[in-house]
């Protein structure tokens, strides 16, 4: 690739002036030494954006945008700088440098066979207004494509016979193997004669840079035929992944229009959408988006709109480019989508409904995250504990590919609060859970068996004396203990993630802890306390760390080692779960099992009340683990008593 050096840039610019170069996009008017026009890159009404000659630059005051020719064809008409360079050389009548003799040559071999490709150009585009191409012709008329499309297009027709581009262009001059190079004419392997690769097709050429033809693509007439479309093979002038159809044309018109570009599958889809004034189209050439193309897009346009058909194969396309895209996303650099009815493409809605049926559709345009949300819900119910486990580490796995931390941060966020309205939302329609403890019947309400069921153990005046803040502080300490103790978030997943409580704005300080411990598994105590300290929750935050009665939980302390944290951290979890859910548990456990004189029930009953005798000393509890043994051989006999009589 030629080394474009400083003295040929200045050289380059010197010979250009920005006002002539910068007015084919933006219409200047001059005001004493400077030129004045509308943004190009805001929709404004006054004019704010500024080109000075003398001093060979531009400035927008609406975006602050600022840079000489070069700076206003990236920033503008999506070109990379060898590409801006390349064109203004050429606008210039500058030869553009050579870094060495073998660049040199590669330069002149690739100016032969584009010089080849655009002679088969010329060729196939004769060739449709003869008699070998009426049946061609007669087809994109019964499509609908004008005259101005198929010359906007340069479209053709490869005649049907073997070698007739090859005798033609051999004619002009084009040696053999130049043809066989350029992806125009095969070499079969038994040493025959060359043949023509494109015959009895719509030919429409491929333009690269500086607009000049690199290959073709073919549809077949013949319904038989082995391929409908065909596409030129990589050659040194091609290569299929890198390549966009009609970009060049596209992002100009996405840059006068300030509009996104819009993907499609097709190149009919491309022609058809240019024939009712949607001219910022491009297609990938019959493959799923490649990281080259991607980068192609995002050059030229933040949010490219990705249209597919609604079909199953249009949707496969579309959660494909998601999983291409996601690794590559940057601030502010996404993709939407947009899905047709089952049936439709691109071609078939303009043609029934013009303009305005394209522009319904892009008004729907879905952002990459929605899709993403989507195709994750519906690979599985979310009707037990285990699945919507399996839904959030899917969701965590796929975050975690997304490169740039920022945007991977943002998705983790986005998720994890979708992921808590989607299972609250499933929480508040779940059917009531039938409660043992009967009401109505009082002292009368009795089982199947005739067993009196017992009222459930009432609060002692201490535990209501202490109401909120001890729940507070009960939940709290769970919260906290993986804020000091980020390991135990890895050791303890499951707890963390299925941990409901109560108060609100803990619930929303655990939330910005998950969501950033899933994007930043590596985060150590500092570095999630400082991601905290910047989010939404940071008032909770200091709240949690500052209480003076957490402090004393000697399992909280920063200092304390991870194994002692971590039985702490099962010590109090144990103790809210007794306090939330267990009571009732236990009870409902009790009801099943209840037989009239049944040993069963007796040793249940007599389970349920040591276990709230031991919670009730635990409530003193420094998470020294005094009372853990108790609790856990509490409900081990309390599984044993319920196990013996599911034996029976």
């Amino acid at each position: 690739m030629a080394r474009f050096t400083p003295d040929f840039l200045e050289e380059l610019k010197s010979r250009l002036r920005p006002s002539d170069v910068i007015g084919r996009y933006v219409k200047l008017q001059k005001r004493g030494n400077a030129w004045w026009g509308l943004s190009p890159f805001n929709k404004e009404k006054t004019p704010s954006f500024t080109v000075n000659d003398e001093r060979g630059s531009y400035h927008c005051f609406s975006s602050q945008n600022h840079g000489d020719i070069i700076t206003f064809l990236i920033e503008t008409q999506g070109m990379s700088f060898p590409e801006a360079v390349e064109s203004l050389a050429s606008d210039a009548g500058l030869d553009l440098p050579k870094s060495s003799p073998e660049d040199a040559a590669r330069e002149q071999q690739i100016k032969g066979l584009a010089e080849a490709c655009e002679a088969a150009a010329d060729f196939f585009q004769k060739s449709l207004h003869r008699n070998q191409g009426r049946g061609a012709l007669d087809y994109l008329k019964d499509r609908g494509v004008t005259d101005e499309q198929i010359n906007e297009f340069m479209i053709g027709f490869a005649p049907s016979g073997r070698a007739e581009l090859r005798d033609h262009l051999i004619n002009k001059g084009f040696a053999d193997d130049v043809l066989i190079e350029a992806g125009l004419v095969i070499k079969p392997d038994d040493g025959g004669a060359t043949f023509d690769r494109f015959r009895g097709r719509i030919m429409f050429p491929i333009h690269g840079p500086r607009n000049r033809v690199i290959a073709f693509g073919g549809r077949a007439l013949d319904p038989n035929a082995r391929a409908k479309y065909l596409n030129s093979p990589e050659t040194p002038l091609f290569h299929k992944s890198s390549v966009l159809y009609r970009l060049d044309a596209a992002r100009r018109a996405a840059a006068e229009a300030k509009a996104p570009l819009v993907v499609c599958e097709g190149y009919m889809d491309v022609i058809a959408l240019w024939g009712v004034g949607v001219k910022h189209v491009v297609a990938p050439l019959g493959t799923a988006l490649t990281e080259d193309q991607l980068a192609l897009l995002w050059r030229a346009s933040d949010e490219p709109v990705l249209c597919f058909d609604g079909d199953k194969a249009g949707v496969g396309a579309a959660h494909r480019s998601v999983d291409r895209a996601m690794p590559l996303l940057k601030p502010g650099k996404s993709l939407n989508f947009v899905f047709l009815s089952d049936g439709q493409d691109p071609d078939d809605l303009v043609r029934d409904g013009g303009r305005a049926a394209f522009d319904a559709v892009l008004a729907k345009a879905r952002p990459l995250v929605d899709v993403l949300w989507d195709r994750e819900r519906a690979i599985r119910p979310l009707d037990t504990p285990e699945r919507r486990a399996a839904f959030r580490a899917q969701l965590r796995d796929l975050v975690k590919n997304i490169a740039d931390k920022d945007v991977r941060n943002a998705y983790g966020g986005e998720l994890a609060d979708r992921l808590d309205a989607e299972f609250s939302q499933k929480r508040r329609q779940a059917p009531a859970r039938q409660n043992p403890w009967r009401s109505g019947g009082g002292d009368r309400a009795r089982g199947r068996q005739g067993f009196r069921f017992q009222e459930p153990p009432r609060p002692s005046p201490g535990l209501k004396r202490r109401g909120p803040p001890a729940s507070w502080r009960r939940e709290a300490a769970l919260v906290l203990a993986g804020i000091n103790h980020p390991a135990l978030i890895d050791r303890q997943e499951s707890a963390f993630l299925e941990l409901e409580l109560t108060d609100l704005s803990l619930q929303a300080l655990l939330s910005a802890v998950l969501t950033a411990f899933s994007t930043d598994p590596g985060l150590d105590r500092a570095g999630l306390k400082s991601h905290l300290t910047a989010s939404g929750a940071a008032g909770s935050l200091e709240r949690v760390l500052n209480d003076p009665e957490l402090s004393k939980h000697r399992f909280l302390r920063p200092e304390t080692e991870i194994d002692e944290a971590e039985q702490g951290f099962l010590n109090a979890l144990a103790h809210h779960l007794y306090e939330s859910t267990l009571k009732q548990e236990v009870a409902r456990s009790a009801s099943r099992i209840f037989t009239s004189g049944d040993e069963g029930w007796k040793a249940a009953a007599a389970a349920r009340e040591e276990l709230v005798n031991v919670n009730r000393a635990g409530d003193a509890d420094t998470g020294d683990g005094g009372d853990q043994e108790r609790l856990d051989a509490v409900r081990e006999r309390m599984k044993q008593s319920v196990s013996k009589k599911f034996e029976r």
